[in-house]
């Protein structure tokens, strides 16, 4: 399951990427169109930004941009520079690994088994999957269809 902060700032990326190119949105903007409480939304810009997927300008005319296009901004990293290692357990992590406490042998280690195989397939969806893929199931999606759920480009 993603934290609260990844999808605030999945919301706030997709909006980035819907806003007008050029024009930046404030973060009130942001706050408001998204429903997003701004003192937690500060911080996960600040992350985006320190991560390269984002930048803001000061002033009146200031607010953020996306510093990527949205098929160059895949869903994994993403995740990633906001939320740390989205791995479910700290041997499967490939950014973060950390052999568990407990374990007498990852070879035979049953739970790793278990989790080792999804959570690959898990990986290769989100490392390739971009934004734009995403946000363009969503345009095609009408709203209040359970069509969402049907699987994106190249799931599997």
């Amino acid at each position: 399951m993603i934290s609260q902060r990844a999808r605030y700032a999945f919301k706030a990326v997709v909006a980035l990427a819907r806003a007008k190119p050029g024009e930046g949105l404030q973060i009130r903007q942001l706050c408001e169109q998204e429903k997003l409480p701004r003192k937690f939304l500060e911080q996960i810009l600040l992350s985006l930004k320190a991560a390269g997927y984002i930048s803001s300008r000061r002033g009146r005319d200031g607010g953020y941009e996306l510093l990527r296009p949205a098929d160059k901004i895949f869903i994994g990293p993403m995740l990633r520079s906001v939320d740390g290692p989205i791995a479910p357990l700290p041997c499967l992590s490939r950014t973060a690994y950390r052999r568990c406490d407990d374990c007498r042998d990852e070879a035979s280690c049953e739970l790793r088994l278990a989790f080792a195989r999804a959570y690959d397939d898990y990986l290769r969806k989100l490392e390739t999957l971009s934004l734009a893929d995403v946000m363009k199931q969503s345009d095609s999606t009408p709203h209040g269809s359970t069509a969402a759920l049907e699987p994106l480009p190249g799931a599997v």
